[in-house]
């Protein structure tokens, strides 16, 4: 039978600030960029791994009090920092992998994205950075 994760409970931290309560949504992609091999006589293309490209956008709520959303990523735009997604707030596991990104890159921060009777939401993105993980 399959099975899938349902997240209900994720953890989200950024530069070691827990924002869950603040994000709505996390995609964390792992890149290895190809890079071609393919030699005169090849029938097929051929390649081999280059550098690594991950990168973490969240979709948050933008609060601007003490502590919150703008608060926390003002100072951290054109800056590196470490951030982590897990499935659930519970301990890493086999079951509740924590996907970290260390030295990822935040290059941009916007300010607004406001609309007449919503939530007043933000993109951003973390790119580059060492790709990890913990299991136990």
């Amino acid at each position: 039978m399959a099975t899938s994760t349902y997240l209900s409970n994720p953890l989200v931290t950024i530069n070691a600030v827990d924002m869950t309560d603040q994000v709505t949504s996390a995609v964390f992609t792992r890149v290895i960029e190809a890079l071609e091999s393919t030699s005169f006589g090849s029938t097929s293309r051929v390649y081999t791994s280059g550098l690594a490209n991950n990168s973490l956008t969240v979709t948050l709520y933008n609060s601007y009090a003490m502590s919150e959303t703008y608060d926390t990523l003002k100072a951290l735009v054109g800056t590196q920092v470490t951030v982590k997604v897990k499935p659930t707030s519970g301990a890493a596991s086999a079951t509740n992998p924590e996907h970290t990104l260390t030295g990822a890159y935040l290059e941009t921060l916007p300010l607004v994205n406001g609309q007449l009777g919503a939530l007043d939401t933000i993109d951003i993105t973390f790119t580059g950075g060492v790709y990890g993980v913990v299991v136990a």
